[in-house]
C-alpha cells in the first residue's frame, strides 16, 4: 500500500496563496472556455425554454452528485427570476417522483461525463412520457448526448483538482452556464423589478422591493422645510428640532427649490464664512437637489445612497412638491441596511 505523504504542519502563507491563486486561475480558464464555446446549441436551449414556459410547462433539472447540487441551484435561480423550474432527483424519479413531469415540460439532464448511470436509467421513462430532453454535458459523444433531443456542450480544459477528479472547474462552469440561462430568459421575458418583488416577499430583498419610499420617509415636523428668505440660523434650528441632517427649501406651493445640510454648514464655517448664520438660505442652498418620488421602490433609495454617497434624500410627489425626506440613519430600523 502506498504510504500517505506527511501533512505539512505549518504551510507557508506564500504557498497557501499561490495554490489558491492557481485554483482560481484554472477555474477562470474554464469559464473562458465555456464563454468561447457558447453557440447555436445555447441559443436553441433558450428558445426551447421559452417555448416550454409559453405553453405553461416547466423546466425540470435533473442530475446527481455535484452536478445535482448545482442543478438544484440553477432550478432555484430560474424559479426566482420568473422561469418556472424544479429539480428532480434521478433515483427518486425511478421511485415515483417521475410524476413531477408532464408532456408540456422540458428536461435538462446534467452530467459532465454524460455517462452517469443513475441519470441514464431515468431517460427511457422520460422518453415514454413524451418529454423532450436537453443534455448539458462535456461529453458530446456520450450516452447522455445520444439520448437527448438537444446537446449543449460544456467542455472544460481541466479540473482544479490535482488528480483531475474532484468536480471543481466543471461545477463552476455549470453554475455560470445556469446563471447565463436564467438571465437571458429574464431579459427575453422582460421580467421586471415588480415581477421580482412578487417572488421575494421576505427578507431584506423583499422589503427593498415591496416597500415604497413613502413607507419609510420622514414627514411633517420631522421633515423640516423653510421658505426663501429664511436665515441660515433659523434653518439650523428647524433641523435641530427635527433631529435631521438636512432642510428642504420650498416655495409657497411646496415646490422643492433646494436643500441645505449640516455638512454644507460645516464646510462654510471651516472655510471661514463666519457670516453664514445670517445669510439667506437661498444664497447657500444647493439648487435642484437629488430627490426621489414618493411612490418609487425602496431599492431605488439604496441605489441612490450608494451611488451619490449622501445621507439625506428629499422626497417629492409627481408634481415636484416636497413631501418628506429619507435619512440614512432611519433605514436600519426598517431592516433595509
Amino acid at each position: 500500500m502506498e504510504a500517505t505523504p506527511p501533512v505539512e504542519e505549518r504551510p507557508s502563507a506564500e504557498g497557501i496563496l499561490r495554490r489558491a491563486a492557481e485554483v482560481i486561475d484554472i477555474e477562470i480558464a474554464g469559464l473562458q472556455a465555456l464563454r468561447q464555446d457558447l453557440g447555436e446549441e445555447f441559443v436553441q436551449l433558450v428558445q426551447d425554454c421559452l417555448a416550454t414556459i409559453r405553453r405553461d410547462g416547466k423546466l425540470v433539472l435533473c442530475g446527481i452528485g455535484k452536478s445535482g447540487h448545482i442543478s438544484k441551484k440553477i432550478a432555484a435561480t430560474l424559479a426566482s427570476t420568473g422561469s418556472r423550474a424544479v429539480f428532480m432527483h434521478p433515483v427518486e424519479a425511478m421511485h415515483g417522483d417521475l410524476g413531477v413531469l408532464s408532456p408540456l415540460d422540458l428536461l435538462l439532464a446534467v452530467s459532465y461525463s454524460g455517462e452517469t448511470d443513475e441519470l441514464l436509467a431515468v431517460l427511457p421513462a422520460v422518453k415514454r412520457l413524451g418529454v423532450p430532453i436537453v443534455a448539458i454535458t462535456g461529453g458530446v459523444d456520450s450516452r447522455l448526448a445520444a439520448w437527448a433531443d438537444l446537446c449543449v456542450p460544456m467542455p472544460v480544459p481541466k479540473e482544479a483538482c490535482p488528480f483531475n477528479l474532484a468536480p471543481t472547474t466543471t461545477t463552476t462552469a455549470l453554475a455560470a452556464l445556469g446563471d447565463a440561462l436564467a438571465m437571458v430568459l429574464l431579459d427575453c421575458r422582460r421580467f421586471g423589478l415588480n415581477d421580482y418583488a412578487k417572488l421575494h416577499p421576505a427578507g431584506a430583498i423583499g422589503r427593498s422591493i415591496t416597500l415604497t419610499v413613502k413607507d419609510f420617509m420622514r414627514t411633517g415636523e420631522q421633515a423640516p422645510r423653510v421658505r426663501p428668505g429664511t436665515r441660515v440660523r433659523e434653518a439650523l434650528l428647524a433641523m435641530t428640532a427635527a433631529r435631521s441632517g438636512a432642510v428642504a427649501i420650498v416655495d409657497d406651493q411646496e415646490l422643492l427649490l433646494g436643500i441645505f445640510t449640516d455638512g454644507d454648514f460645516r464646510r462654510r464655517i471651516t472655510a471661514g464664512s463666519g457670516e453664514v448664520l445670517e445669510a439667506r438660505i437661498e444664497e447657500v442652498m444647493t439648487a435642484k437637489p437629488i430627490c426621489i418620488e414618493q411612490d418609487r421602490l425602496g431599492v431605488e433609495i439604496l441605489k441612490l445612497l450608494e451611488e451619490r454617497k449622501i445621507d439625506d434624500i428629499l422626497v417629492v410627489d409627481e408634481k415636484g412638491r416636497f413631501t418628506g425626506l429619507v435619512d440614512i440613519q432611519d433605514l436600519p430600523k426598517f431592516k433595509m441596511m
